[in-house]
């Protein structure tokens, strides 16, 4: 142990045994007159200390961008460092180097953040399905907060007038749809089923997986043994799952056809695991049923007394429990009333548009996929709401009539589009332009675009804007943002 003194202050400076002829400052400590313990990384404020020959340093972690890695910065390069907190002393290895920035992972904390938990799956940290269960999940939250409000001011130049209160839901068994990826490794003994390893193509092998619903994540070994056991074991690249309220179904990519005894090998696991198969052997639409024939996937809206029925591939929220919450939001800050139109735009199944209609408004729902609008037309009528609905196709990703038409006779909009966002709709707003506007968004980054182009061009103003955990554990932020004409 060796001492000296920085702005008078006692430093004790622990040196590691010589790593190719060279000391490694492992750490150092300073202890002031009160006692009290502080690292010199968090007196310097730019704290990296890198050995020669190696690739471990040490650093303080400033804060977290938006991909859930900690932020620190050497030699004026920004290091993105994955598994560390902010506040936190750790060692870390970088594994890619560009001129003006590192990507690392840590691989030691020497001091750790009252924040940090013990992840619960054992495969957290080489599978990629996840990448922030050792963060407490209120923090997760609070993090996913910053990025919405520093994109929509670091983008847009808007900040909103209110921070609405987080959606918040079940944080484990939550996701009722994912993409298991499957591959045969013979190095590891037989098939792989689940998600990517993190930075990889490869499979992860996992056991089970603790975001996916309990009876699927125990599916997960005897998926191995029977796709192993298939004829086609190597053509069959990925399993989507989609979980109803009350049938689950697995969905089959396969890129050659099923023997016999394949078909039948499956037919005796739904039986024996109570679950569907689909068979996809092309694109969405080439989906069919394999067993058993009855069955149908559907998900209830109970305040609204909905249920909307959908097929396997037909895009639905990942988590039932935070989309409940989500549409009751939605539609307490539309503040719908009888007899007014309301534009629900990109509105696929009618996840927006029936509980609007079922509030007593005429609703005009329109959505690019033709798929998607004949299935919206029969959940309407299934819940008795055609009447009040009217459902189109149309491109809302370029100009048209359709789309200006609309919104020229909106009292109210809501827009829910794809991570892309919606600025041909934002652009195509006249002065006939919607009093309200509700905005659900999928990516930060292009709300925080449209929302410049509503308050900068169009004369809104933000509201409220807040975040949906719609995917706990995951650095992925959905939000909603109220605008309002001025």
């Amino acid at each position: 142990m060796s001492l000296g003194r920085w702005k008078g202050a006692l430093l004790n400076l622990a040196v590691a045994p010589k790593r190719n002829g060279t000391n490694f400052c492992r750490s150092i400590e300073r202890q002031d007159q009160h006692g009290s313990d502080f690292t010199a990384a968090s007196l310097l404020k730019l704290p990296v200390f890198r050995s020669r020959g190696t690739q471990l340093a040490i650093a303080v972690i400033e804060s977290l961008d938006q991909e859930g890695r900690g932020i620190t910065r050497l030699e004026g390069k920004t290091i993105f460092v994955e598994g560390a907190l902010p506040g936190e002393t750790v060692e870390f290895s970088s594994y890619r180097k560009k001129p003006n920035y590192e990507l690392a992972q840590v691989e030691r904390v020497l001091r750790s953040s009252s924040q940090r938990v013990t992840p619960r799956c054992p495969h957290f940290g080489v599978c990629g399905g996840c990448s922030m269960q050792h963060l407490e999940p209120r923090a997760q939250v609070a993090v996913k907060q910053r990025v919405l409000e520093d994109a929509l001011w670091h983008l847009g130049r808007v900040r909103p007038q209110s921070i609405l209160p987080a959606i918040e839901g079940p944080a484990w068994g939550y996701r009722q749809r994912a993409r298991l990826s499957v591959r045969h490794v013979a190095k590891k003994g037989g098939v792989l089923v689940g998600f990517h390893e993190k930075r990889s193509s490869y499979v992860a092998d996992m056991k089970s997986c603790a975001v996916l619903p309990p009876a699927i994540s125990d599916l997960l070994l005897p998926l191995r043994e029977l796709v192993a056991a298939l004829s086609i074991r190597d053509r069959l690249p990925q399993i989507e799952v989609a979980v109803g309220r009350s049938v689950s179904s697995l969905v089959l990519r396969i890129l050659e056809p099923l023997s016999a005894a394949d078909e039948a090998l499956l037919r005796r696991f739904a039986d024996r695991h109570g679950v569907c198969f689909d068979l996809q052997p092309k694109g969405p639409d080439s989906v069919v049923r394999l067993h058993p024939a009855q069955g149908s996937l559907d998900y209830v809206l109970p305040e609204f007394g909905l249920s909307l029925p959908f097929r396997p591939t037909d895009f639905t929220q990942v988590n039932a429990s935070i989309n409940r919450v989500l549409v009751r939001r939605a539609l307490a800050l539309l503040g719908p009333r009888a007899g007014e139109r309301v534009v629900d735009l990109f509105c696929g199944l009618g996840n927006f548009t029936l509980p609007i209609a079922a509030c007593g408004a005429r609703v005009l729902g329109i959505e690019g996929n033709e798929t998607l609008v004949a299935r919206a037309r029969a959940n309407a009528a299934s819940n008795g709401l055609a009447g009040r609905c009217e459902l189109l196709a149309a491109n809302l990703f370029e100009p048209s009539d359709t789309l200006a038409h609309a919104l020229a006779q909106a009292d109210r909009l809501l827009i829910d589009p794809p991570r892309e966002g919606a600025i041909a709709v934002v652009k195509a707003l006249e002065e006939q332009a919607p009093r309200r506007i509700v905005y659900v968004s999928c990516n930060p980054a292009t709300l925080a675009r449209d929302a410049a182009v509503l308050v900068h061009e169009k004369a809104y103003r933000l509201e409220a804007a807040g975040v949906v955990n719609m995917f706990p554990h995951t650095a992925h932020v959905e939000s909603i943002a109220c605008f309002e004409r001025v």
